[in-house]
């Protein structure tokens, strides 16, 4: 007998409190889940059902390793249906939210490739900069930056990105280059106002976090805004480097403060929590993974 039928077996005997009502719920005689169940007890030394005239009852150790068990069976068939959907062929709408910023920068890119791939795939992009309500909005994916608070949605890591401060050459010409977080309190810094630390930047100090409070005359609710006033020379401002990589390599910018950097934001694809991605979802989120991984952030 398959290992994995003897744990079906316990597992239809817990549920239906019957030999021959689990028999039937698996298709199988009862002849064979009785041997199924007494090859389970043999091997772990214990009964794992009582049985009487009219019920079968799991004693304590039973119910202990059918409340294991079952999270385990509900993986395997999880594997058994996520292998089967891998095989289907890729089509209908994938429906993605991602920042304003973020998806002409990596999402967009990736489109043409993914697209000649998997002709049956038409994409949806729903910016936002915000958290939006993935059910709600009839989303299959979103990719969202920066850690993710509880919630029912299920996740993956596709990379990490980079925190930096950065100023123009001729700002830096005028007013100098901050040495330590501290300097920035006498420098004129470009606030984002839709952060979450808004003028409080946080740096790292002796495996802790320091916040520096900043000012400054220009404060916007936009990231390509703040990064366009940086380059007019208008203040030291941060954010992450996928964002002003171009303006570095020009240098409209320079990195500063580099040996202070906060630690990497992580990079998530987040989906609703249902029991199989449909095969355009899991294939986008794998081919995704796989090209952010490549890059530099």
């Amino acid at each position: 007998m398959n290992r994995i039928e003897d744990y079906q077996a316990l597992a239809a005997i817990v549920e239906k409190r019957s030999l021959t009502a689990a028999a039937r719920h698996l298709g199988r005689s009862l002849q064979s889940v009785s041997r199924s169940l007494a090859a389970l007890e043999q091997e772990v030394g214990v009964e794992l059902i009582r049985r009487t005239t009219r019920r079968s009852n799991p004693t304590d150790a039973g119910l202990a390793f059918y409340r294991r068990l079952s999270a385990a069976l509900s993986e395997i068939e999880a594997a058994k249906l996520e292998t089967a959907n891998r095989r289907a062929e890729a089509t209908g709408l994938l429906r993605i939210s991602a920042s304003s910023t973020f998806a002409p920068h990596h999402i967009v890119p990736a489109l043409p490739e993914f697209l000649a791939r998997y002709p049956g795939v038409e994409i949806e992009l729903e910016l936002s900069d915000g958290f939006v309500d993935l059910v709600g909005e009839g989303l299959d994916l979103a990719i969202r930056i920066g850690d993710l608070p509880d919630s029912g949605l299920k996740a993956r890591r596709l990379a990490s990105s980079r925190r930096v401060v950065f100023a123009a050459p001729s700002y830096l010409a005028k007013f100098g280059r901050p040495r330590s977080p501290d300097d920035l309190k006498h420098h004129q810094c470009i606030v984002r106002t839709t952060t979450r630390f808004g003028n409080d930047w946080p740096f790292p100090a002796k495996g802790r976090t320091k916040t520096i409070k900043v000012t400054g005359r220009v404060r916007t609710s936009g990231a390509a805004t703040a990064n366009a006033a940086a380059v007019q020379g208008l203040g030291i401002a941060v954010g992450p480097l996928w964002q002003v990589r171009s303006l570095v390599e020009r240098g409209d910018v320079e990195l500063l403060l580099t040996r202070f950097e906060p630690p990497p934001v992580p990079i998530h694809a987040v989906w609703p929590a249902t029991k199989v991605l449909p095969a355009r979802t899991q294939l986008f989120v794998e081919y995704l993974a796989e090209r952010l991984q490549k890059e530099q952030f």
